[in-house]
């Protein structure tokens, strides 16, 4: 089913794989996960001229972002050794096992997460991506962006284009009527105020269920939840649809601070770069996928984007 002869290659493969969870075992089990596609591949260049002529080219481009990309906002990622809020694992609390145990904890890591968003900006990267978007749309092409991050610093930017995977950060959703709403309350409710310190000795807030936030449509009061997709959760599948649409049709990929290890994510860049159009990966440090890719540029994405993403020569004035 992942023959590029399929002619809708993205979309074939969201099809066939359902449900569409967030996980992270799928091509992880090795460090070599990708080899059954990179027998002789040759190492990916980081010839930036090179992928100006791409760029200079292309008419419906794909921008993948992860948490690298916001990680230069100062945004925590939660991943790796540094992975913890607390004495918690941040993976741990991002399942609806951990909400249904105690969702007032898990308000708390979210509540502060919203809190320390308030204080960030989008960074060269998110505002590089997002003025090409806007220039390109006058010249009648198309970037949109595809991103595994719920901080919304795109929208920030200004970007206008963009399919959230795992939901956002800023809306809510209700647990017994399903209502789902843009919430930018601070704090989001009055006993979650001050609480969320991430401190490994903070006392856990023990917020009582009917002070957490509730839902505010007429004759509901249910528990709210952030409307984030947590581990073990199928993904939206109307946001995985578009998304493999806008995939099928690009002509050009650009894939900037993500990891390639988390699914079903991981496995867009490869999917597009097997039936031929160019990829670029913009990261810190190589990923299980750099193989695949035609170009990659190791460093600080809001050094390397913006440069990918200038007014090239060939476009009018």
């Amino acid at each position: 089913m992942f023959s590029s002869r399929s002619g809708s290659l993205c979309a074939s493969l969201i099809r066939h794989i359902k449900p569409l969870s967030r996980r992270k075992d799928f091509l992880m089990s090795s460090g070599n996960c990708w080899t059954f596609s990179m027998a002789g591949r040759q190492q990916p260049s980081s010839d930036m001229a090179a992928f100006r002529k791409e760029f200079a080219k292309a008419k419906h481009i794909v921008v993948l972002t992860g948490a690298g990309v916001s990680a230069e906002s100062g945004v925590p990622t939660f991943r790796g050794a540094g992975g913890f809020w607390r004495k918690y694992q941040a993976q741990n609390l991002a399942t609806p096992e951990a909400f249904e145990q105690n969702p007032s904890l898990v308000w708390e890591f979210y509540h502060y997460r919203r809190e320390v968003m308030l204080s960030k900006s989008p960074n060269p990267a998110h505002k590089a991506i997002a003025e090409c978007e806007k220039r390109l749309a006058s010249q009648g092409r198309r970037v949109v962006v595809i991103t595994q991050n719920i901080d919304e610093l795109h929208r920030t930017a200004g970007t206008q284009n963009i399919q959230e995977l795992h939901g956002s950060l800023f809306k809510v959703r209700c647990t017994k009527c399903g209502d789902v709403t843009v919430n930018r309350d601070s704090p989001i409710c009055e006993s979650l105020r001050g609480k969320g310190a991430p401190e490994p000795d903070s006392p856990d807030a023990q917020v009582p269920i009917d002070q957490l936030p509730k839902c505010k449509k007429s004759g509901c009061g249910g528990l709210l939840r952030p409307h984030v997709v947590w581990f073990g959760e199928s993904l939206d599948q109307e946001v995985m649809k578009q998304s493999g649409e806008e995939m099928d049709k690009c002509d050009l990929c650009l894939v900037v601070g993500t990891s390639s290890v988390v699914y079903p994510a991981a496995m867009f860049a490869p999917q597009i770069a097997s039936r031929g159009v160019p990829v670029a990966e913009f990261n810190m440090e190589s990923t299980p996928a750099t193989s695949s890719f035609g170009y990659h540029f190791e460093g600080p994405a809001g050094t390397f984007v913006p440069e990918a993403l200038a007014r090239h020569e060939s476009e009018p004035n």
